[in-house]
């Protein structure tokens, strides 16, 4: 039992270059695992940034970029 519990804080967000990077959320065709990724808008190459296994993760992701959930699109 854990008395003085220390609480969570949500994460200050990570600046990232909107104008150069896109969150996606990238999804397995087989397996269907999700990957929260940064995708540079120029070459269209995918930075990994966390795997998505629940929905409060990918709130998580959002909070930390500071992007809405319903603007991150999926890539398969």
């Amino acid at each position: 039992m854990n008395l003085f519990r220390k609480r969570k804080t949500a994460p200050a967000p990570v600046p990232y270059p909107p104008e150069q990077y896109e969150p996606v959320l990238r999804s397995s065709i087989c397996t269907g695992e999700k990957t929260a990724c940064m995708r540079d808008r120029e070459t269209g190459r995918l930075h990994e940034v966390m795997l998505i296994r629940d929905p409060s993760e990918l709130e998580e992701f959002a909070v930390r970029y500071g992007v809405d959930v319903k603007e991150i699109r999926t890539v398969y």
